[in-house]
């Protein structure tokens, strides 16, 4: 298991994307730029975020696969994609055929249950049999299940000049092995590990331990190894919003900080039923930045990392904070970027 000590081995961001409502091609097309901007100064991942309904990015498997072909080396992901909303045996077509375009890059990241605001859409979407949708977390086993090979067809061979396939193609070798599982609470970390997903936990973590954000986290990570078959070594990714400010103008830090401030009052205070908490969000310099996360329980236990980027922000402000995460925080966390 990782140690406060250990060089952080991956570093990645995490972007929601943002775009104008009656100029959707512009923020789509900076989405891109910032992806091909991460992999120049040496990121290892970019993660998209999915949201429905919204001005972010709907549809991250076709950004995916517009940024394989600008890019040749930095992975890609979701963080995450709400399963509820997806035909399990289309996404697996999709999804191996992208992760066939970047040559085995992409590191697709889910969460399971009721989607967000589902209510609002289920008629659309599932319109007279939402109430037959199983949302439980069988529909990521069953997703997995297709991405491995398994047979969905009873039929295999050649019919009239047509060749087909029992196996949902094109199969993507390796791409099940790449499935992480977007875990809040300790019963669904628990439920990644023994079912051999990789981990994503994010700001937002069930305050099952009490209202200290890091030490739930820290439970959720241990509780997920104690019981993943790869045991300490089982993969991990933090993400906390970190807003470094070694090259921002003076304007910038005036309008990050009011940023910060902006949503520090929910830090420390359990949400709903579920007692949802908030981490909160980190920004000063690099070097007070590497201290912190140093401190953190959360940070101590894992070797990898997506950053990410907050809301709402311009265009050269997202280029400020990854020139200066990949260039200052990153070696001050032991990380070096890729070639």
């Amino acid at each position: 298991m990782p140690t406060s000590d250990q060089p952080l081995r991956k570093l990645g961001f995490l972007t929601i994307g943002l775009f104008d409502r009656d100029e959707p091609a512009g923020g789509h097309e900076t989405t891109l730029q910032i992806i091909e901007l991460g992999e120049r100064l040496g990121f290892d991942s970019a993660w998209l975020r999915h949201r429905h309904l919204q001005f972010g990015i709907s549809s991250p498997i076709a950004v995916m696969a517009a940024a394989s072909q600008r890019t040749s080396r930095i992975e890609l992901g979701t963080a995450v994609t709400p399963l509820g909303a997806e035909n399990p045996f289309r996404l697996a077509e999709d999804l191996a055929t992208v992760d066939v375009l970047t040559g085995g890059r992409i590191n697709p990241g889910f969460s399971v249950g009721t989607p967000m605001n589902f209510d609002r859409y289920k008629e659309a979407l599932y319109p007279g049999t939402w109430e037959q949708e199983d949302l439980s977390a069988e529909r990521l086993l069953r997703l997995r299940s297709f991405l491995r090979g398994d047979r969905v067809s009873d039929f295999e061979g050649r019919q009239g000049i047509e060749e087909f396939s029992s196996r949902v193609e094109p199969h993507a070798e390796g791409l099940a092995e790449r499935l992480w599982y977007g875990a809040g609470s300790l019963s669904s970390a628990r439920w990644a590990g023994e079912n051999d997903f990789n981990l994503l936990t994010s700001s937002v973590v069930s305050g099952e331990q009490g209202d200290d954000f890091a030490t739930n986290q820290r439970a959720q990570i241990d509780e997920f190894r104690s019981v993943h078959p790869a045991g300490a070594a089982a993969r991990v990714s933090q993400g906390l919003v970190v807003i470094p400010t070694d090259s921002a103008t003076a304007a910038q830090k005036e309008k990050y900080a009011a940023y910060v401030e902006s949503r520090s009052g929910r830090v420390g205070v359990p949400q709903g039923p579920k007692r949802m908490l908030f981490a909160a969000d980190l920004i000063g310099s690099s070097a007070e930045l590497a201290e912190q996360l140093h401190a953190d329980a959360g940070f101590q236990a894992v070797d990898e990392v997506a950053f990410a980027l907050p809301f709402s922000f311009e265009r050269d402000d997202y280029v400020q904070l990854l020139t200066d995460i990949a260039g200052s925080l990153g070696p001050a966390l032991g990380w070096k970027p890729a070639a």
